[in-house]
């Protein structure tokens, strides 16, 4: 045993599970408290569960994201197209996805099953192609001298291990440091009421939403007439029947239950669920269309701004350190890094943007941060060059430049 597993009080080799929803499903560790199996493929059925996805997926997947160069001494850093990544990850992973595609199914891997995996197609030690790969048809190793070790099972049954410079391996929030958290477990009890409900539900309206009831009689029923009596009484309350009045002879007497606060309170436990499964996947109930009160303009503008910075970027800086982990790790791309450009996603409003930019630029005598360019390029314009791309001088509210005293104007108590 190494030094470092002595260290640990870890054994020198531990396999992870598979992420097959079969296989957890097969051991019951996915069967929540209501009684219901949760695999992801089950919980992408859930609405709530799917839009809470969708809206993290598009939201990564809709912004650029380009391989960046560093300009020396720290000047900032302009994209590289000329890097061999920079279309992989920009415009083309591979013969069938687009970048769009590509990092939307990351995100449902990543978010459901707490793993992305993704083939690295390397020619002449640069990678040419991103090949995605089902999580679960990956076993992930951990090996003594702790590097990872990935076994690819492919339709056929046939398996294939692959080591860790061959795989991209994406990782949501773990606890052994070499595997992401399953989320669809992580959350299956707030998951597997929410089915619940909803089936209870789909039968209520599946019978009518007619409530169940009691049909007596004094006389003595044998089991075969019995099983004739209810499916009569199925008969005359099920199918096209269900709204028809309901016909009794034979002295039997049929006495309808009414709806219990069980019943009563359905509908606001299926509301709560809604906000349950926002909360595992750290989404705010107004993006999936979910509101308990009314919004404003301008509440609504800091929500969408909040989803950007608590849900969306935390999934954005782990995917940009990944790649410079995993992609940009060899010795030529010291000077390269991945970048999302997420500031088309945190612009205000006209007015507030407007504000912003006119300090930028040196309004009210402030000194100026940015050039006329730098302004047009957060706003998607080409650059003028030439003096709009010089700092400007600061100027006053009246967009005069600001005036200096001269000496001769400072007080003579108070001049130097």
């Amino acid at each position: 045993m190494g030094i470092i597993a002595r260290l640990l009080g870890r054994k020198t080799e531990e396999k992870a599970v598979s992420f097959d929803p079969v296989w957890l499903d097969f051991f019951g560790a996915r069967t929540s408290k209501a009684g219901v199996p949760v695999s992801w493929e089950r919980a992408l059925d859930v609405s709530t569960v799917f839009a809470c996805i969708r809206v993290i997926a598009e939201g990564v997947a809709q912004v650029p994201l380009r391989v960046m160069k560093e300009l020396p001494d720290g000047k900032g850093s302009v994209p590289a197209p000329e890097h061999p990544l920079y279309k992989v990850l920009n415009s083309k992973p591979n013969q069938w996805q687009t970048s769009f595609a590509l990092r939307e199914t990351m995100i449902f891997h990543l978010a459901l099953t707490g793993n992305a995996f993704f083939y690295k197609n390397i020619v002449r030690n640069r990678v040419k192609e991103l090949i995605p790969i089902d999580p679960g048809c990956v076993t992930v190793t951990r090996n003594d001298d702790y590097s990872i070790t990935y076994t690819v099972t492919d339709l056929s049954g046939s398996t294939m291990t692959l080591p860790q410079s061959l795989v991209w391996h994406i990782r949501g929030p773990s606890w052994d440091t070499w595997r992401g958290l399953d989320a669809v477990r992580q959350a299956r009890e707030a998951i597997g009421l929410t089915i619940a409900t909803e089936n209870t539900q789909a039968e209520m309206h599946a019978n009518g939403l007619q409530t169940s009831g009691t049909y007596s009689t004094e006389q003595k029923i044998d089991p075969e007439k019995y099983k004739q009596i209810q499916a009569w009484i199925a008969a005359q309350i099920g199918g096209p029947n269900k709204h028809k009045p309901f016909i009794i002879d034979s002295g039997f007497k049929w006495a309808q239950q009414s709806m219990t606060g069980v019943d009563a309170q359905h509908l606001e436990t299926r509301k709560f669920q809604i906000e349950e499964i926002c909360r595992s996947f750290r989404v705010l109930p107004p993006m999936v269309g979910h509101s308990g009160q009314a919004m404003t303009f301008a509440s609504a503008e800091q929500i969408f701004l909040a989803h950007v910075i608590h849900t969306l970027m935390p999934w954005i800086v782990r995917i940009e350190q990944s790649i410079d982990n995993d992609l940009l790790d060899g010795d030529e791309d010291a000077a390269f890094f991945a970048k999302f450009n997420v500031n088309s996603l945190l612009r205000g409003a006209h007015k507030d943007r407007g504000e912003y930019y006119a300090k930028a630029l040196g309004s009210g005598g402030a000194p100026a941060w940015m050039t006329q360019d730098e302004v047009r390029a957060e706003e998607d314009f080409n650059a003028f060059g030439g003096e709009a791309g010089v700092l400007p001088k600061p100027t006053n509210v009246g967009g005069q430049p600001a005036k200096t005293p001269a000496n001769d104007n400072i007080p003579k108590e108070t001049a130097a």
